[in-house]
């Protein structure tokens, strides 16, 4: 455990536990996403991706509702509400017992997230601005950060990466998520109509009321959910704004007698749905990209791909580094002992990895601009991958230094099933 004024030190068995949970299922969610993306990006440029093409392109669903939209519409809309449930979740137990809890502790990792959205937002703007042929409408495609994807790195490359390493990483996604949503909402949303949106407070409102009063039924909680999620598709705000406030409108405070709080319940439920069916298919229907008729080249020459790229690849890691140092500067906050800033800067690198929330921006941004979203397509698949790469050579190069840090993590010499580190007096 840390002192007040060291951050990246180990978390509270607790939060220890509850993390570890949470990113076992990322990592396998990780492992479906890349897998389902690399299986989109081959049909649709094989002799039968025009059978891809009209998939994704499939109307289904009531019109008298409103609602019969495409398969891929669907899977942004639809899906991808689960998947910002799941955030909201997340971020609530953040922010109410977890790592963002304590302003002290949670600063440093705040603000390295707000660098490392801005200072990429401010690199795609630069290049575009100054570019003939620019679109300053993907400003928001390269601030976010993909959590499934980069734990899929680690995976392979960082399995023995500091707990303190891992919480630190899954603080940056959970905040990028929330800057993303924010930035979805307000900019690329539209048509806005407050009747709806109004209609979609209420079942928000309902939703808090049924959590005070400590309603349990589901023939409650799923109505008033699909409601608020209809209601808010029909406003014009992104549907998957609606998900990120249900989760964090959920309780997470167990009550005397309760072994779990009604957040916890639903993230074990949702969360295996969300990483392993909901992004997946995402990822399946938004990442084929058409080079047919555009052709690699033509794609990567636009200068939405050339800011897309350099603002994962740099503009992540040097936001991270950026925002983290300055704030520890200012709050003479020190590093925990066993981290270094390289490792920081690591973690900056694989937060590089832009994936599912980054191909909804774009496909929001770029949707009637065939060859500016398959442009922002094929970047964010190739900054990516090359932000992959980069970071999985820096995990390495640290790979013994984490394995003596994860011996120590892991050590239960009384074997009761708890390691021995959550056992130790604090001023160890």
């Amino acid at each position: 455990m840390g002192t007040a004024n060291e951050f990246l030190s180990r978390p509270s068995r607790p939060q220890f536990v509850w993390l570890r949970e949470q990113l076992r299922d990322e990592t396998v969610g990780g492992v479906l996403l890349i897998a389902a993306a690399a299986l989109a990006l081959i049909w649709v440029n094989s002799p039968w991706g025009d059978s891809y093409l009209a998939l994704v392109s499939w109307q289904v669903g009531p019109a008298a509702l409103g609602l019969d939209l495409p398969l891929g519409v669907w899977a942004a809309d639809g899906l991808l509400a689960i998947f910002f449930f799941v955030v909201g979740l997340e971020l609530k137990h953040e922010l109410v017992v977890g790592s963002l809890s304590r302003p002290a502790q949670a600063v440093v990792p705040v603000t390295a997230a707000l660098g490392g959205m801005v200072i990429p937002a401010l690199i795609y703007i630069v290049i575009n601005a100054t570019s003939e042929g620019g679109s300053l409408t993907g400003w928001g495609v390269p601030m976010a950060t993909d959590i499934a994807f980069a734990l899929a790195v680690l995976a392979v490359f960082g399995r023995r990466l500091p707990v303190a390493l891992r919480a630190f990483l899954l603080t940056l996604a959970v905040v990028d998520d929330l800057g993303a949503i924010a930035v979805i909402a307000i900019f690329y949303s539209d048509k806005f109509s407050l009747p709806w949106f109004l209609a979609s407070i209420a079942m928000f409102a309902l939703y808090a009321l049924a959590q005070r009063q400590r309603w349990t039924s589901p023939w409650l909680y799923v109505p008033l959910a699909l409601l608020a999620w209809y209601f808010m598709h029909e406003s014009g705000v992104h549907a998957t704004v609606a998900g990120v406030i249900l989760g964090l409108l959920t309780r997470v405070r167990p009550d005397p007698g309760e072994q779990a709080s009604p957040a916890d319940r639903l993230a074990h439920r949702i969360h295996p749905i969300s990483a392993g069916i909901a992004v997946p298919i995402f990822a399946f229907m938004a990442a084929g990209v058409d080079l047919r008729s555009i052709g690699i080249t033509t794609a990567f020459a636009e200068p939405v791909a050339l800011g897309i790229i350099l603002g994962l690849v740099l503009g992540k890691p040097i936001g991270v580094l950026l925002g983290a140092w300055i704030t520890a500067t200012f709050t003479r906050a020190a590093l925990a002992p066993g981290i270094a800033w390289r490792d920081v800067g690591a973690i900056g690198v694989l937060a590089g990895i832009g994936f599912t929330v980054a191909l909804l921006i774009a496909e929001l941004g770029f949707g009637d601009d065939l060859l500016r979203l398959e442009s922002s397509k094929a970047a964010i698949l190739a900054a990516s991958l090359i932000a992959a790469l980069l970071a999985s050579a820096a995990l390495t190069l640290r790979g013994r230094h984490y394995a003596r840090i994860h011996e120590e993590e892991s050590r239960d010499d009384d074997h009761d099933g708890i390691p021995d580190v959550f056992q130790q007096p604090p001023d160890r």
